[in-house]
């Protein structure tokens, strides 16, 4: 059954990945989502390069996140990535949910970017 559930994200994610792609001007948002934290990266898949890279586990988020529930976690995580991404001038990302459903830890993630500035 795991391996059913995970195949069968990997498929929604190679589909998804067809039309989403990263620019400089553009980068791309890819969430990783496992049971106990939450992964944010911005990718800019011209260069291959990763721009910016948070998640629950940074130094820089994991004190304000212990205690917080997962969701609010996802939250803060995505502010922190939009401040991050403000230092470095970039304004516009394309979100990849990466095979996950834009619901629950993923779409707080998406929420607390859009209130730190980033717009998809």
């Amino acid at each position: 059954m795991l391996r059913d559930k995970r195949n069968a994200r990997l498929r929604r994610k190679r589909r998804i990945r067809q039309r989403v792609n990263g620019s400089a001007e553009r980068p791309r948002l890819s969430v990783f989502r496992s049971a106990r934290h939450i992964y944010a990266q911005v990718i800019d898949d011209a260069a291959g390069k990763t721009l910016v890279g948070l998640s629950t586990l940074s130094k820089e988020i994991r004190d304000n996140v212990s205690g917080l529930k997962k969701r609010e976690a996802a939250e803060k995580v995505g502010e922190a990535v939009a401040a991050r991404c403000k230092e470095l001038d970039i304004e516009q990302v394309v979100f990849d949910r990466n095979g996950y459903r834009y619901h629950g830890r993923v779409s707080a993630l998406a929420a607390g970017a859009r209130k730190g500035g980033l717009k998809f």
